[in-house]
């Protein structure tokens, strides 16, 4: 199926209901495969496109099951949003509450963990579906602005007949990805949500400065809980010879010796005490320590390099790399960027200059300065796998690429040009 023509909304200048009409004229061209008069914004219209080549029901969607209550109490459990979600309230709630609106906070998969705000409005949403433990990603009920933040990782507001399926055209959303500081982590949304006709501009901008105010909360609590394990392995490493640090259960720093210091060690997924190959460090013997790890480096001589990688981009959710060698594997979650850059790597066995790799990622050769940054913290993180001048894979290092089913959900959040190639 061809691509829709999308580009920047045009003005209709004609008040409101004139805007809605051409949105839902832009809609119908689409489900038809025709070409609208007036575009939609490329994130919305990239959207459609998904939701057409998975054959997302454009009136009632894909509903997935609602999760039981003990399901929805285990993943709140289970997420840092717990410990922000005060701070997400009292940004928020009283506006949602004031303006007719409600307040939703999901899980990196879509599922509402928590929803408040006006009773009213509540009581249409549970008419939608729009309950915890519902699913609001794309797949379920097709373009959103929760649904869609997900895939793309930038705050979105979608309004009206910018939604995929028709029954959502009365409401209008503004959402915002929720990150862990610690390490970048996706760990859901926050949205605000209410009726097409009270759509507000401002709302968006409301949302995001939320967002960012409850991540530097997760931020501060990091930083205190790094500084306790200090004062526990402080005096632990004195007590050993050779090179040890300590570092917390992302791989944060928090006290070191017998050798430079590092902000922070590349963990596998998967931590267990004992022997483990960690590709900064070498061969290493963890321990467990009170909210993270003991690390001691078992040999000085350069850490032996992997002689197989295996990136795996097929999950919509996120991407990892694999390195294989002789003293074992190790597993690691990739930031988008750093998913983007191996990627184009792995297409260019021959490597790459740091122009191209600009060019290749922002469409813009003059970035270096950037490209150079991101591409020194990769090497930190998979030293002997990584070669520069080219930027490549080392000589000798045999590299895998697992691509999802569809080209198309390619690294569904990717804008670089690269990457929108490959996806055909």
């Amino acid at each position: 199926m061809a691509h829709l023509r999308i580009g920047a909304v045009r003005s209709a200048g004609t008040g409101e209901r004139t805007s809605e009409r051409l949105l839902a004229s832009a809609r119908e061209a689409a489900l038809a495969g025709q070409a609208p008069c007036t575009a939609p914004r490329t994130v919305i219209g990239e959207s459609w496109t998904r939701m057409l080549r998975l054959g997302v029901d454009p009136d009632i969607g894909e509903p997935d099951r609602i999760l039981s209550t003990d399901d929805v109490e285990q993943r709140r459990r289970s997420t840092p949003l717990a410990d922000i979600l005060p701070s997400l309230r009292d940004g928020l709630v009283s506006v949602a509450n004031a303006d007719r609106h409600i307040m939703v906070v999901t899980d990196a998969e879509g599922r509402v963990l928590w929803r408040d705000g006006n009773l009213a409005l509540s009581k249409s949403a549970d008419r939608l579906g729009f309950a915890e433990g519902a699913s609001w990603a794309e797949g379920s009920v097709g373009t959103n602005a929760i649904g869609t933040a997900l895939v793309t990782r930038t705050p979105l507001q979608v309004h009206s007949a910018e939604h995929f399926v028709r029954t959502l055209h009365h409401w209008t959303c503004a959402a915002a990805p929720l990150h862990d500081p610690r390490d970048g982590r996706l760990l859901g949304v926050v949205d605000i949500s209410g009726p097409a006709t009270r759509a507000h501009p401002s709302t968006l901008a409301l949302v995001s400065a939320v967002a960012r105010v409850a991540e530097g909360e997760l931020r501060a609590r990091h930083w205190e809980a790094v500084e306790r394990l200090r004062s526990v392995a402080a005096p632990l490493l004195t007590r050993i010879s050779g090179q040890a640090l300590a570092v917390d259960r992302n791989g944060w720093t928090a006290a070191v010796t017998g050798m430079a210091g590092t902000d922070r060690v590349a963990l596998p997924v998967q931590v267990r005490p004992g022997q483990a190959w960690l590709p900064a460090l070498g061969l290493c013997e963890l321990d467990p320590l009170p909210g993270g790890w003991l690390i001691r480096v078992s040999a000085r001589e350069r850490p032996a390099a992997g002689n197989r990688v295996v990136l795996d981009v097929s999950g919509a959710q996120g991407s990892e790399v694999t390195v294989h060698g002789p003293a074992g594997s190790w597993t690691q979650q990739l930031s988008p960027r750093h998913a983007e850059l191996l990627f184009v790597l792995a297409l260019h066995p021959g490597g790459r200059s740091a122009a191209q790799l600009a060019a290749d990622l922002f469409g813009d050769p003059s970035r270096t300065v950037t490209v150079r940054a991101e591409m020194s913290r990769l090497r930190r993180t998979l030293a002997g796998v990584l070669a520069h001048r080219p930027y490549r894979f080392a000589d000798g290092v045999r590299v895998e690429v697992l691509r999802p089913v569809r080209e198309g959900e390619l690294l569904p959040h990717s804008l670089a040009p690269a990457v929108l190639a490959e996806r055909g």
